[in-house]
């Protein structure tokens, strides 16, 4: 179904402002001093977590594809970005040593054969894009051609990022165990800890966004978006029609995944961290509540709902610690009753609205 003009107009208006306000307003207030660092680095880490929800809301929202492990993908993108950034830390460390400081802890006296590589940027940076990239071309290629969807289909990525998260724990894995990396230093030089390298990872985090959004409203409104929507609508017409869909989900699955770690690769020098809590089931069940409250199906709304819920979560773990499920439950299930088009439709929802009770006080 097209939306409406107003709909639209909407849409590209709210695009181009809150395009406007991360990019350009947000940098130049900190840099004045009337913004101060940390809530620029917070507001850093609600625009990755932007960006990991437009991932899903391509498969959710525009393909029908209810994918619950998203997080993986965003954290996989972290861990090679966190490898490179380890081991720049160098003998600044805690133990003084070349090796990072948990292997120095595990009695490792050599670096693994599988770290050295990543003492290279471009190469921890085009593992970023492969590692997660080839994980979701493997595990979606068996499944959409198992012909598995619908819940199926969920209960396997939940499978998946849960099981990849329970290995990540092991310390014999030497990716950090427990604690996963932290106490990074340097990035390609910059000093991680000083206000102006925070800056250009948040002006970075903000373009990819943007860049990430432009692309996906591009690909949805392109003929093969309408085959997109054709398959989350009524797959069985579209393969009658003599298209292969599991190609289609296939490239629509990998896409989504590279998307989700350039996030989690952004997400790791501004937050300071990455350990496997960021991979379990409950983080990517916690991205979809962001979609659906946003609005699923419109690109923005998912980029709303993830900004809006976590800011949220900020202000009430630190004012209401042990209410803070509540408030996002009770939201959750508000908008689900109510908002069936999420927070981005309630213009057009109030407009209808409107129109309803005009025509019923017009009426004999």
């Amino acid at each position: 179904m097209n939306a409406s003009p107003l709909s639209a107009r909407i849409h590209n208006g709210i695009l181009a402002i809150s395009a406007f306000i991360i990019l350009v307003v947000f940098p130049t207030l900190n840099a004045m001093g009337i913004i101060e660092d940390f809530t620029l680095n917070l507001w850093g880490k609600y625009l990755c977590y932007g960006i990991l929800a437009v991932s899903i809301d391509l498969l959710w929202g525009y393909t029908g594809l209810l994918c619950l492990g998203q997080a993986l993908f965003f954290s996989l993108g972290g861990y090679m970005m966190g490898m490179h950034l380890m081991l720049m830390i160098g003998k600044l460390g805690q133990y003084k040593s070349a090796l990072p400081d948990f292997m120095v802890f595990l009695g490792h006296s050599t670096l693994p054969t599988f770290w050295v590589p990543f003492q290279s940027f471009p190469f921890a940076f085009s593992m970023i894009f492969l590692i997660p990239g080839l994980m979701a071309l493997v595990f979606g290629y068996l499944a959409f051609r198992s012909r598995i969807k619908g819940v199926y289909f969920s209960i396997l990525t939940q499978a998946l990022t849960y099981g990849a998260s329970l290995m990540f724990f092991r310390n014999d894995m030497l990716m950090g165990g427990n604690n996963g990396f932290t106490d990074f230093r340097t990035l390609l030089g910059a000093n991680l800890r000083i206000a102006s390298t925070q800056r250009l990872l948040y002006i970075s985090t903000a373009i990819l966004l943007i860049i990430v959004v432009m692309l996906c409203k591009w690909l949805t409104r392109s003929r093969f978006g309408l085959v997109q929507r054709a398959i989350r609508d009524s797959e069985n017409r579209v393969l009658f029609s003599g298209y292969s869909t599991a190609n289609f989900k296939l490239f629509i699955f990998v896409v989504s995944a590279v998307i989700a770690a350039l996030a989690g690769a952004l997400y790791v020098p501004q937050v300071g961290i990455i350990n496997p809590s960021e991979m379990t089931p409950e983080k990517s069940l916690e991205a979809v509540v962001w979609v659906a409250l946003g609005g699923r199906g419109s690109l923005v709304g998912p980029v709303l709902g993830a900004i809006s819920v976590n800011a949220l979560k900020s202000w009430a773990t630190r004012e209401y610690p042990d209410l803070w499920l509540l408030f996002l439950g009770t939201s959750f299930v508000l908008v689900v009753m109510f908002m069936p088009t999420g927070m981005i439709g309630l213009p057009s929802q109030l407009q209808a609205l409107a129109k309803r009770m005009k025509r019923k006080s017009t009426e004999p």
